[in-house]
């Protein structure tokens, strides 16, 4: 027996109900089509529950023990395992809610469990409270699906438009239950189900908590009754109830009482009309067709006994409990009959249609009509329902139409009665009691009835009959309009019954008759009748008996008495001073006449309230003059409740500007308020004096209000500036204090008999106030003291009311302070949840005072800013400050709390909630003052408690719905939902602009953060969990996760999407703030799954609201990728791979199905799908669909065709009044516009204008819609660049964050390849707006990126080793070539996606780079980059150089297939080729011009594309069309640029990189023999030689560099290496030009020497300079290099100019000291000193080491071998001979021997500059060359062997390989990747080595010819000076002398004079010391060095040949 006794959780008389209700809804309401068929399945699972109606589970003594053990024992629950125990309490308040609803234990104990579940929706309440809520909320959602599933049946008097099939359905099953006798059951329930006794029964068991508790369980059961009793009344309008169920229903109202007030509750009301419609006939006459269908399906007509015993029934006298109820019944069942009777087919029923008038005489007996008007009309839900309106609509006019000898009686009746009243009075007797009045009350029922239209159904329309067709402009869409239509026979009785009974009116019914005129003439048709029936009246050609006059229901009339009353009046006016005038007896007015008066005024006010044009006829009229009248009349001593009724009447006529204008005038002259006191005048008039001494002593004030209503309307109609103007200071300022200080602030104080009139005074008088200060706008003139003449003198004028309001409202006035405690007496009031009298009035007093605080802020800051512009000494505090302070009645700063606790009655008074949110909204702007307002609202537990509940609330509310264009009158209820909706999103920026203050900040609070501890550490909950109450973050998240259960996605997204985007943006910041990141990511990912649940449904693509969904996306899209970032960075594999799964799958996915529906199915569905694989299905990535959705295109308003305004002027206004709107988008304030347009008009003059107006202010209208469109454009604008923004950051995330091994190789290029085409197509399209294309430029950037990385990663992949004669990489490539058998299985670069993919991206590319033409510069900067990182794709990756290579022959070379990369290389550049000049100049202009950044990416570009273009066809271009010389001459502009940067602080560091590119740009153009020639031309050495900046070198502190290297490298470098950043490129672009100029290569030699002579004091610093640094040593490098090259002999000859001798001289000393200071350097580095440099070099830089280090070497040997080349080309350049060697070097080989000789100061180098060098130098480098070439073979073999393992390495070698490419965070980063770093540093330690190891050959090379030169010179040729023949001797020198003239300009310091000293005892010395240096060890050495590299190089045996030549040397000199 245990399973059946399992618990539903979801609670068995709660859930399901609540669920049958969403789905009703869903089906019928909100017309989901999907919803039909899940209808149809909960109605037949719950049919029982219908037919059962409200039957609860019965007790049951086997649950009662079951339920009794639960403690011990537990209960099992359903859907879940095992059992769970209960605690004691909850088994007690089950059994105590199991007595209480007499309902199973089972079923209180499900309540129970449900209530703790739900309890974080209802804060406060304990579980057992909420379990009551939750069992009448069931009920009542049992009781609506009823009433809305009848409501959707087919029937007779409405239809909701809704599908066939579900009607059908419907109406099949409601017909189920009615046979099941329904009707029975709900009048059962009803008559059952009752308030007091279910409140009593809950108060004994102490379930009702607090007020608020009370007030919903009353609301709900209210609402039980109700929707029951509707769902009778729904019924039997569509069809009426059997003959049984009819009779039920009267046994019922026989019993029906009414309330206290005489009405009848809405219950009642609604099941009298459901009697009502069943005895209804009228929808007979109306069609034929169906007429006969109809009348057998009604049972009224088909049953055969129904009209016999209902007859019966209605006939018998025994009296109901309510007369009147009885009355209304038969007189509806006489008027049935008398209907029947009109069909020609009912002749059997005549006994009883005879029966129809004495039925009638029975109602009308019991005072029908009057129970119609006091208990049916006046019922508070009578208006509340179009349909009963319409029925008792139809109960009248039937009776009028179709009895009128009935009514006819009536008025004879009533003219009886009215004759024996007039007896009576003229005998002086008592009229008699028993007078009947039913005429009358007929009359007031009429007028009751139609006095209120809340539908605007305009039923009194059918009253009037035109006379004569009327053809006026009033008249639209009526079907009276048309003329000569002959109106329904019943409209012409209608109207005929107003006009004759208004003939020979008896007096008795004069008023009732202007009554019931006044309720007929609501409604703008209906008054215009009623005017022109009242002007008919009067005009004299009627004839009628009442003499002249005319008839007494006429304007002619009313207006004649009013004006005699006026005349008789004034007369009785006493003088002014006379005091006691008010007390004298009033013999003017009787009551009666009063009485008629005022029923004349209303009907005037009503008539003029409706119709303009019966406004402006009336007060045009020459006789009447009503307004003059009206306020002559209120100067005279007359009542002060007639005073108020003139008023409203002004109050109508007001309403009209022309009106109004004069009436402020007119106002002003009578004094009505006294705003003049003459000096004589002792006594005070006027109103105020009515106010403090009449009304306050009668305790009524109908004249104080009817005068504010009059202002109301009047400040509303027109104001005017100058009132007064003449008598007084003018303006507005006597009617505001008076307001001000006489109404509003004594208002609380006076006494008041009427206790609801104390807050209608409030109400109408904040109403001024509040429309005074809606139309103030703060301009500067109210700031400056404006100046009048009043009777001579100077006097201040007064300020617009609107300044005097907002100062009032800035200071702690009496105003202010009145209007915060109107505030808290009104929320203490709401609090109370108990009606009150004028609770409406209060509500909307308290809705104007928030509304005044809510413009105040709007305004306030404008208004300070001018206040603070001018000089005026007023003091006022900005609002949110004064609501800071304290509440002087509890002493604490509460002010903003009690704004606050408005949104807690956000359900009930959503206006009210709405302006508070608004309030709140604007104040939290502060954080400081947020820092406060947390503080206010938290320190008070169970007020924070209810705020929070408060903010939630109106988050959560059900009825909030979005509407999209509002601009047609809402009803009530939309209306409502419209006003729900905007507080919440009130709500949601006030999170928003408060979670952008530091916290501790609102949003943090009601987000449901940490406030005490750090943010961070909050551990967000579902609500519920560990006491965590319900947040506005769970609101949110409840908003957003709606629907998503559904295939549709979120509802809010269609059906709310301004509120879903703001949502949207709330978790974005959330996730987005560092603080809240944390928290909020985890909670979502945890407990909700958030982000995989919304994405699945991206993208939202609804046309119509395309702004929105745009945002939506993007900040969804935008949390994804933060979400991404962080799951990778925290290694949360599965989620990042989920989210890119579900972004990049291009297959199907299967939907996630929910647990356990998958099965079997499930298994086979994915056996097939493995056996036929099918390639079509797959489908469009989601990342690319959401790129679809957004519509690249945007439609551009039209320019106006204007025919008054300039359009250009136009134009300039809109600019002007462009601001930021709250989201930072540009947009155009149309109300500013408007301003100035309005202000053009006005300031036209003269007649014309005046004429010409309404166009004008049509044409003004045209603009603003025009402005309207173009902002809603640029809004448009705005979120698309918003939405692919966020799109690129979600791609970047992917490619850039995510582990790169979630995406294979593979799939991540073919992701890229259409990612870019996609979004090049849309970009590229036609319609693509301009605006969106750097977002995409940047997009494109990042892709090309990416794609260009992982080909490159792909090529990487390791590989086999190499085969003999090719090197590891040209294997690789060669691949796809080569056909063996192994090559297959290596990767390709491009064969994943193929060069055909690569060719379409690159011509998009380009497509792209000439659609941006010659703007967005920006954007091409991107694109550039962009295809920079495309052309790298061909470039070949860095080879290691293993020195094999050139094993190959030059054949072999020749004839090798082309490679991968070239073949790619070749067609990249013939596309661009093909793009010709266009492409060219583009480019080229953006290297020579515009931003930096562009010109840089533009220069490396060119860099990159001249490169590789064999033809050089851009070269020539560059040439041609001049770019190239403008390149060059720019350097002197960058010369002035490049002179600042040196400066210790520089300003900028552009100048700098812009240089650099274009130096990088001009050296790759001068790699090329044509490039070189080219810019020699263009003249590029003589530029740079007059740059000054070169001069400027700054000094290098030796002892200071070594400290500076030890400082953290800072982003700026000083000084010295900016200086060297700009001096390199110089020396690298001269040495190019230099090796690549052949043909030219003197005249460029002739150019660089003029270079360095031009700087040669810089030239010989650097080569004095003894710093060791890298930086130096480049410098010292790169400059021997251009000596060695150009400062030779020969180049001087060259120099074209005409040389004189003192030139020649200056030149050759130059030259000279060149050649000397470069000897120098070979002491300093080819000798022992090296060592030393190294050492100093190893203790400066601990850094960086391994890197420098290899620098430091490579810099060092290329110093070495460019001054040995120096050497070499002097030696040969000067000697043409053997014989006439000149000698370097002396016959000395010291330096070699001693090697730890004397250490001298490294500051001096070894050898003074005028000595030379001995020969020992020479041998010295050479034995160190051969030394180092030995140590850096080897290490380059063993890199080579690492390379080819690097796998096998241990981790510490691959760490320390790796970190010398990436200093830090190599232990983050995978091993594959490792891998790869290790790889890059090998290949570049191997090229490193290669490098030296052909430097170390070259040095040895030279060494070796250099030692045998100079040896075969002093051993063969010289003569030592000792043995020396004189003559022979002058001979020599006079031959050196003449070669001397082209060397050194200082013979006496030259070589011959060092070599003139060579005497025989040196030549023996160097004979002994070169035979013992020169030894077998070096050649054999040397002789090796030639086998291992040389025969490599090629250059066979040159080692060989020179070793063999100085040992033959040797061997002779010693013979």
């Amino acid at each position: 027996m245990a399973a059946p006794l399992a618990v539903n959780s979801a609670a068995s008389l709660w859930g399901p109900y609540k669920d049958i209700w969403q789905t009703v809804m869903n089906a019928i309401w909100k017309r989901q089509p999907e919803a039909v068929h899940r209808l149809d399945q909960v109605l037949k699972k719950h049919k029982s529950d219908f037919i059962s109606l409200f039957r609860n589970p019965p007790k049951n003594v086997q649950q009662h023990e079951k339920i009794q053990k639960a403690s011990t024992e537990g209960v099992a629950i359903q859907g879940q395992q095992g059992t769970r125990l209960l605690p004691e309490q909850l088994i007690r308040e089950a059994f105590i809610l199991s007595d209480l609803f007499d309902i199973g234990e089972l079923a209180a104990v499900e309540l129970l469990l449900a209530g703790e579940h739900q309890q974080p929706h209802f804060p406060g309440l304990t579980r057992g409270l909420v379990a009551v809520l939750l069992y009448w909320d069931g009920k009542r959602c049992i009781a609506n699906s009823l009433r809305a599933l009848i409501q959707s049946r087919q029937g007779k008097t409405w239809t909701l438009e809704l599908s066939q099939e579900l009607i059908s359905m419907t109406t099949r099953f409601t017909d189920d239950l009615m046979e099941q006798g329904l009707t029975q059951k709900i009048l059962t329930l009803v008559s059952h189900i009752d308030l007091n006794n279910e409140f009593d029964k809950l108060q004994r068991e102490r379930g009702l908590g607090s007020e608020k508790h009370r007030k919903e369980v009353s609301d709900l059961i209210k609402e039980c009754r109700q929707s029951l009793a509707e769902s009778l009344f729904v019924w039997t309008c569509q069809s009426p109830l059997s003959k049984d169920d009819t009779l039920i229903l009267i046994s019922y109202l026989e019993k029906v009482t009414v309330e206290a007030d005489g009405s009848l509750d809405g219950v009642n009301l609604s099941l009298l009309m459901a009697l009502l419609y069943c005895f209804d006939v009228s929808f007979l006459e109306q069609g034929a067709e169906d007429r006969e269908d109809l009348m057998h399906r009604l049972p009224l007509l088909a049953e055969r006994q129904y009209i016999a015993t209902i007859h019966t029934r209605l006939q018998e006298s025994q009296p109901w409990k309510l007369p009147g109820l009885q009355a209304t019944v038969r007189l509806a069942w006489a008027l049935t009959l008398r209907g029947i009777s009109q069909f020609s087919d009912v002749t059997a029923l005549a006994e009883f249609t005879e029966a129809d008038e004495a039925m009638a005489e029975l109602a009308i007996a019991d005072y029908v009509f009057l129970f119609l008007t006091e208990s049916v009309v006046a019922s508070e839900n009578f208006y509340q329902e179009e349909f009963y309106i319409r029925k008792i609509h139809n109960l009248v006019t039937d009776f009028l139409a179709l009895m009128p000898m009935k009514v006819k009686q009536l008025r004879n009746r009533a003219d009886e009665d009215a004759r024996m009243i007039h007896m009576s009075i003229q005998m002086g007797n008592e009229p008699p009691i028993s007078l009947r009045r039913d005429l009358e009350h007929l009359m007031l029922l009429i007028a009751e009835l139609y006095r209120k239209d809340p539908f605007n159904l305009e039923l009194a329309h059918e009253y009037w009959c035109p006379s004569e067709p009327l053809q006026t402009s009033t008249i639209m869409g009526s079907y009276l309009g048309v003329a000569h239509q002959r109106p329904p026979q019943r409209q012409v009785v209608l109207s005929k019954f107003v006009r004759q009974m208004g003939d020979l009116l008896p007096s008795t019914i004069y008023i009732p008759y202007l009554k019931m005129l006044r309720g007929l003439a609501s409604g703008p048709q209906c008054a215009h009748y009623c005017f022109s029936l009242l002007k008919v009246n009067g005009s004299s050609h009627v004839e009628n008996i009442q003499g002249a006059g005319g008839s007494p229901v006429s304007w002619e009339h009313f207006f004649h008495s009013l004006m005699l009353y006026h005349e008789h009046l004034r007369k009785d006016l006493p003088s002014a001073d006379s005091v006691q005038y008010r007390h004298l007896p009033l013999r003017g007015i009787t009551q009666k006449e009063q009485d008629g008066l005022i029923a004349f005024l209303q009907l005037t006010t009503v008539i003029v309230n409706w119709s303009e044009n019966a406004r402006l006829a009336l007060c045009e009229h020459p006789q009447w003059t009503p307004v003059v009248v009206i306020l002559g009349l209120l100067q005279c001593s007359i009542p002060p409740v007639l005073k108020a009724e003139l008023l409203e009447t002004l109050t109508a006529f007001g309403r009209s500007p022309e009106i109004a204008a004069s009436l402020w005038q007119s106002l002003e002259y009578t004094q009505i308020l006294q705003t003049v006191r003459s000096p004589g005048q002792r006594q005070a008039i006027g109103i105020e004096v009515e106010l403090n001494e009449i009304e306050s002593r009668c305790e009524e004030y109908p004249l104080t209000r009817a005068f504010c209503r009059l202002i109301s309307t009047l400040v509303e109609s027109s104001f005017p500036a100058n009132l007064g103007a003449g008598l007084r200071p003018p303006g507005f300022d006597p009617y505001l204090q008076f307001l001000r200080d006489s109404v509003f602030l004594r208002f609380r104080t006076r006494a008041y008999r009427r206790a609801a009139e104390k807050w209608e005074v409030a109400e109408v008088v904040l109403e001024v106030f509040y429309k005074l200060l809606r139309d103030y706008e703060p301009q500067l003139e109210d700031f400056v003291d404006q100046y009048v003449e009043l009777q001579g003198e100077e006097i201040i004028a007064y300020k617009p009311p609107g300044f005097n309001l907002m100062y009032h409202l800035l200071n702690e006035s009496p105003m202010l302070e009145l209007c915060l405690s109107l505030l808290e007496e009104g929320v203490k009031q709401l609090d109370t949840y108990a009606p009150f009298p004028g609770k409406k009035h209060l509500e909307k007093a308290v809705q104007y005072c928030l509304a005044l605080l809510n413009l105040t802020l709007q305004k306030e800051n404008i208004f300070m800013d001018l206040l603070r512009e001018s000089h005026l000494s007023l003091i006022v505090t900005p609002l949110e400050q004064l609501l800071q302070g304290i509440n002087p009645r509890t002493k604490k700063a509460d002010h903003v709390v009690n704004i606050a606790r408005y949104l807690y009655h956000g359900n009930s008074n959503p206006e009210l909630a709405f302006e508070s949110a608004k309030i709140l909204c604007c104040i939290s702007d502060n954080s400081n003052i947020q820092i406060k307002l947390v503080g206010d609202f938290t320190h008070d537990q169970s007020v924070s408690q209810k705020l929070m509940a408060g903010f939630v609330e109106c988050l959560d509310n059900e009825d909030a719905e979005e509407l999209i264009n509002p601009d047609e009158e809402l009803e009530p209820e939309k209306k409502r939902a419209q006003i729900h909706h905007e507080t919440r999103i009130h709500i949601l920026n006030l999170l928003i602009t408060s979670l952008e203050c530091s916290p501790p900040s609102l949003a943090l609070y009601l987000l449901g953060f940490e406030l005490k501890k750090p943010v961070s550490t909050t551990n967000l909950q579902d609500p519920g969990v560990l006491g965590c109450p319900r947040t506005c973050l769970h609101a949110i998240l409840n908003i957003l996760e709606k629907g998503t259960e559904t295939r549709n996605g979120p509802t809010a997204v269609r059906e709310s999407p301004h509120l879903a985007e703001l949502c949207y943006q709330v978790i974005y910041q959330l996730c987005a703030c560092s603080d809240t990141s944390g928290p909020t990511m985890r909670y979502l990912r945890t407990s909700q799954d958030f982000l995989f649940t919304q994405l699945q449904y991206l993208p939202f693509s609804i046309k119509e609201h395309e702004i929105s969904t745009l945002n939506q996306m993007s900040w969804l899209m935008k949390t994804a990728a933060i979400e991404m970032r962080v799951t990778s960075l925290n290694r949360q594999r599965s989620h990042t791979q989920r989210l890119l799964h579900l972004l990049l799958d291009d297959m199907p996915v299967k939907p996630y199905l929910a647990d356990g529906e998958g099965g079997m199915e499930d298994e086979s569905r994915s056996v097939s799908g493995f056996l036929h694989f099918d390639t079509a299905s797959k489908v469009r990535r989601k990342i690319l669909n959401i790129l679809d959705s957004i519509d690249f295109s945007q439609d551009i308003p039209e320019p106006l065709q204007l025919d008054f305004f300039d359009w250009a002027q136009i134009e300039q206004v809109i600019a002007n009044c462009e601001h930021k709107n709250a989201r930072g988008q540009v947009v155009c304030n149309v109300k500013y516009v408007h301003r100035v347009l309005v202000a053009e008009v006005n300031a036209l003059q003269g007649m014309a204008a005046i004429g010409q107006r309404p166009l004008l202010m049509e044409e003004i209208n045209t603009i603003l819609q025009y402005v309207v469109e173009r902002n809603k454009m640029l809004q448009c604008l705005h979120a698309k660049k918003h939405a692919l923004e966020s799109w690129r950051q979600l791609v970047e995330i992917i490619l850039t964050a995510c582990p790169q091994d979630l995406i294979q190789a593979e799939d991540r290029q073919l992701i890229i390849r259409d990612l870019l085409q996609d979004v090049h197509d849309k970009i590229l399209d036609d319609d693509a707006a301009q605006e969106l294309m750097p977002v995409v430029a940047g997009a494109v950037f990042t892709l090309t990126a990416h794609l260009s990385q992982s080909v490159k990663t792909e090529q990487k992949q390791p590989l086999a080793l190499p085969m003999a004669g090719q090197s590891q990489y040209a294997l690789m490539l060669d691949s796809s070539f080569t056909s063996s058998p192994g090559s297959q299985s290596i990767s390709m670069g491009f064969a994943s996606i193929g060069d055909s993919s690569l060719h379409i991206i690159l011509k998009k590319l380009l497509d792209f780079i000439l659609k941006t033409g010659g703007g967005f510069q920006r954007v091409r900067t991107h694109l550039y980059g962009s295809l920079l990182y495309y052309l790298q794709i061909a470039q070949r990756p860095d080879e290691p150089d293993t020195l094999e290579a050139a094993k190959k022959t030059m054949w072999e070379h020749l004839t090798a297939p082309e490679d991968v990369f070239s073949k790619l290389q070749r067609e990249n550049m013939a596309t661009i080729e093909s793009y010709g000049a266009a492409l060219m100049e583009v480019v080229c202009r953006d290297a020579c011009d515009g931003h930096e950044i562009g010109r840089m990416l533009a220069l490396a570009l060119l860099d990159h594309i001249v490169s590789v273009d064999k033809q050089q066809q851009w070269l020539l271009y560059l040439s041609n069309s001049g770019y190239l010389k403008v390149l060059v001459d720019s350097l002197a502009d960058d010369d002035l640029a490049l002179q600042s940067l040196l400066t210790p602080q520089p300003p900028l560091l552009k100048a700098l990189y812009t240089y650099e590119s274009k130096m990088a740009f001009l050296t790759r153009v001068a790699k090329s023999q044509q490039g070189a020639l080219e810019l020699l031309r263009s003249g590029v050495i003589v530029r740079l030689a007059q740059c000054q900046v070169f001069d400027m070198r700054p000094e290098t502190d030796h002892q200071g560099r070594m400290y500076a290297m030890r400082d953290p490298p800072v982003f700026i470098p000083a000084p010295v290496e900016r200086y060297r950043q700009i001096l390199l490129p110089a020396l690298q672009l001269c040495q190019v030009i230099l090796t690549s100029s052949m043909a030219q290569h003197l005249q460029a030699a002739g150019q660089v020497l003029q270079f360095l002579i031009s700087h040669s004091d810089t030239i010989q610093a650097i080569l004095r300079c003894q710093d060791v640094s890298v930086g130096s040593l480049q410098e010292l490098a790169f400059l021997t290099g251009i000596i060695s090259k150009a400062a030779l002999p020969g180049v001087l000859n060259e120099l074209d100019m005409d040389v004189n001798e003192g030139t020649q001289m200056e030149l050759q000393g130059h030259i000279g000291r060149f050649q000397r200071q470069c000897l120098g350097l070979l002491s300093r580095f080819g000798g022992s000193e090296r060592l030393r440099q190294f050492k100093l070099q190893d203790d400066n830089s601990a850094g960086d080491r391994v890197n420098k280090r290899d620098e430091i070497e490579l810099a060092m040997q290329q110093i070495c071998a460019n001054v040995m080349e120096y050497c070499e080309s002097l030696m040969l350049q000067s000697a043409p001979s053997f014989q006439h060697t000149v000698c370097l070097f002396t016959p000395s080989l010291s330096e070699s021997t001693n090697r730890d000789g004397p250490r001298q100061d490294t500051q001096a180098p070894v050898i003074p500059y005028w000595h030379l060098p001995g020969l020992g130098i020479i041998v010295y480098l050479l034995k160190q060359s051969t030394n180092d070439f030995f140590s850096y073979y080897d290490s380059h073999r063993q890199s080579v062997n690492k390379l080819q393992n690097v796998e096998q390495l241990p981790p510490d070698e691959i760490k320390e390989l790796c970190q010398s490419v990436m200093p830090a965070g190599v232990d983050k980063i995978s091993t594959s990747q490792k891998y790869v770093l290790a790889r890059r540093r090998l290949v570049k330690l191997i090229n490193n080595r290669a490098k030296l190891l052909s430097l170390c050959s070259y040095i040895i090379e030279i060494c070796l010819f250099i030692l045998w030169r100079h040896l075969e010179h002093y051993l063969l040729h010289c003569t030592p000076t000792d043995s020396q023949d004189p003559l022979l001797s002058s001979r020599m020198s006079f031959k050196k002398g003449r070669l001397q003239d082209s060397f050194g300009s200082e013979p006496s310091l030259d070589f011959s004079s060092g070599l003139n000293r060579v005497s025989q005892h040196d030549i023996e010395q160097l004979q002994i010391e070169a035979t013992n240096s020169f030894g077998e060890s070096l050649q054999k050495k040397l002789l090796d060095i030639e086998g291992l590299y040389s025969k490599v190089r090629s250059r066979y045996t040159f080692i060989q040949a020179l070793v063999r030549r100085i040992r033959g040397l040797l061997r002779i000199s010693r013979t």
